[in-house]
C-alpha cells in the first residue's frame, strides 16, 4: 500500500475513535481509569494495622486470622503496630489510607465506638470505614486479688459503698474503661479509674494489690492460674474454662449488660473499598473463623468467636457507639491516672 493510503487509513481510524469518545464518553473514560485492581488483587502484601501494642488480645486475634487470610490471598498479611490514644492513631492511619484492599484495620469497639467519645479524632467511625467482618467478643471477668472481701458483684457493690475501690484498665477509651463506667451508672457506686498503658500492667498491679479490680479479657487467664479471683464473667454464654462457681453479669441481675463490653474484634478498611475486594475479604475472614483450630485458638486467647458479615458488623459498631455516648455523655469523665497526667496518648494493649 502507498504511503498516502496508509496515512488515509490512520486518519480514518482516529476519526472513528474521536467519534466514539464523544458519543459514549463515560465507558471510554471508565475503561481508561478502571483499576486493573479487582481481578488481580491482591498482587502484593496486605498490611493489617493493629492499633494497640504487641502481645495483647487485639494482636493475638490479628495474627490468628491474618495467617489464614494470607493463605487464601496468596500474599503475606503483614502486621503493622500503630498504638496510641486508645487505639485511635491506628484507626486514623487506616481511615486516610487508599481504599485498595492493601491497608486494613484489626479494629475494636474501643477505638471505633468508645475512644472517640473521649479523645479528639480525625475520622468518622462510620463514614471513614467499610466493615469487613466481625470476629468475636472478649471473654472477660470482673477480677480481684484472691483475698479481696467480695465473692460476687452484689458483695462488690456493698463493699464499694463503704470503702474506696480502684479499677485498673488498659487505658482511657478501652472496653474495660467503659464497662467500669457503665457498672457505676447501674449501681450508683464510685470506682477510682486507674488507666495503664496495657492490660498486662493493670493486671500485674491487681495481683500485687495496687488496684482492686480489673475488667479485661486477659484477667481470665490469671483467674485460671489462681492469681486473681473472678466475681463475674461476660462475653460468652458459658463460664470460661477454669472459671467455676461464678455467675455471669446478666445472671447476677444486670440484664442490660452487653457481651461486647468485654472488647469486640473486627476487620475493617478505608471507606470506598471496591465491593469485589470487600466480598473476598469478608469470605476469607469468615472462613478463617470457621476453622476448628482457629476457633479453639481464639478461645485460648479469651475471645468468643461470633462471626458476622459486613452489614452486621457495622450494626454492632453503631449499637456500641450509642451505648458509649450514653455512658460518657459529654465526655466529662475523669481520665487522669494517679500522677495526674492524662494517659490518652498511652499505648494501650487491648
Amino acid at each position: 500500500m502507498s504511503q498516502s493510503g496508509t496515512l488515509y487509513l490512520r486518519r480514518r481510524a482516529l476519526g472513528w475513535l474521536s467519534f466514539a469518545a464523544m458519543v459514549c464518553p463515560v465507558p471510554v473514560m471508565a475503561l481508561a481509569n478502571a483499576p486493573a485492581a479487582d481481578a488481580a488483587w491482591p498482587s502484593r502484601p496486605i498490611t493489617l494495622v493493629v492499633p494497640y501494642t504487641p502481645g495483647g488480645t487485639n494482636d493475638n486475634v490479628a495474627r490468628l486470622i491474618a495467617e489464614k487470610v494470607s493463605a487464601r490471598a496468596g500474599q503475606p498479611v503483614i502486621i503493622d503496630y500503630k498504638p496510641g490514644a486508645g487505639g485511635t492513631i491506628g484507626a486514623q492511619f487506616v481511615a486516610k489510607a487508599k481504599p485498595d484492599g492493601y491497608t486494613l484495620l484489626n479494629a475494636s469497639i474501643g477505638n471505633l465506638a468508645i475512644a472517640p467519645q473521649l479523645v479528639p479524632v480525625h475520622f468518622d467511625p462510620f463514614k471513614s470505614f467499610q466493615s469487613i467482618a466481625y470476629v468475636g467478643n472478649g471473654i472477660t471477668t470482673f477480677a480481684v486479688r484472691p483475698d479481696f472481701p467480695a465473692k460476687n458483684l452484689k458483695e462488690l457493690v456493698e463493699y464499694a459503698k463503704k470503702h474506696p475501690v480502684s479499677l485498673g484498665t488498659s487505658g482511657v477509651g478501652t472496653p474495660g474503661h467503659m464497662a467500669g463506667e457503665y457498672f457505676q451508672q447501674l449501681t450508683g457506686i464510685q470506682l477510682q479509674h486507674v488507666p495503664y498503658k496495657g492490660s498486662a500492667a493493670a493486671i500485674n498491679d491487681a495481683i500485687g494489690g495496687h488496684v482492686d479490680l480489673v475488667i479485661d479479657p486477659l484477667s481470665t487467664t490469671f483467674v485460671r492460674g489462681g492469681k486473681l479471683k473472678a466475681l463475674a464473667y461476660f462475653g460468652t454464654d458459658a463460664p470460661p474454662e477454669g472459671v467455676s462457681g461464678v455467675q455471669s453479669v446478666v445472671q447476677q441481675g444486670f440484664k442490660q449488660w452487653d457481651s461486647a463490653f468485654g472488647g469486640s474484634f473486627l476487620w475493617t478498611a478505608p471507606a470506598g473499598l471496591p465491593e469485589p475486594i470487600r466480598q473476598k475479604l469478608t469470605q476469607w475472614v469468615l472462613d478463617a473463623i470457621a476453622d476448628p483450630e482457629v476457633r479453639k485458638a481464639l478461645v485460648n486467647v479469651q475471645v468468643n468467636p461470633v462471626p458476622q458479615g459486613a452489614e452486621e458488623t457495622t450494626a454492632i459498631v453503631r449499637k456500641m457507639h450509642g451505648i458509649a455516648q450514653s455512658v460518657f455523655g459529654s465526655g466529662a469523665v475523669a481520665v487522669n491516672d494517679k500522677s495526674g497526667k492524662s494517659p490518652a496518648d498511652g499505648k494501650a494493649k487491648n
